[in-house]
């Protein structure tokens, strides 16, 4: 599954995914990052309103390291293709490697 998080009061979204990657994989180093697409959406079972922020980096390295055991178990780089997805993980992956 893509890496998400919720932001908080007055934190805008970018500021909201530099914390989560810091609070989650303290060890990964995100360069500069651009928002791609904000897709908004009702979640079908709950009918609660869901809005994401997909944004895409150029550059990443260091580790992998967990930081937060209670929100990832694992965490390793994969290919996109060839690994179960979640619907909305699904739809941003298609979109984003079309071909591959």
């Amino acid at each position: 599954m893509f890496p998400g998080g919720r932001k908080r009061a007055r934190e805008s979204a970018r500021a909201c995914l530099r914390r989560e990657i810091k609070e989650e994989l303290p060890k990964l180093k995100v360069g500069r990052i651009r928002l791609w697409k904000e897709v908004t959406s009702k979640n079908r079972r709950s009918g609660r309103k869901m809005s994401d922020a997909i944004f895409v980096a150029r550059k990443a390295s260091g580790r992998l390291t967990i930081g937060d055991k209670n929100e990832i178990d694992k965490a390793v780089w994969r290919k996109p293709r060839g690994i179960r997805l979640t619907p909305t993980s699904r739809y941003i992956r298609d979109r984003l490697f079309p071909t591959l």
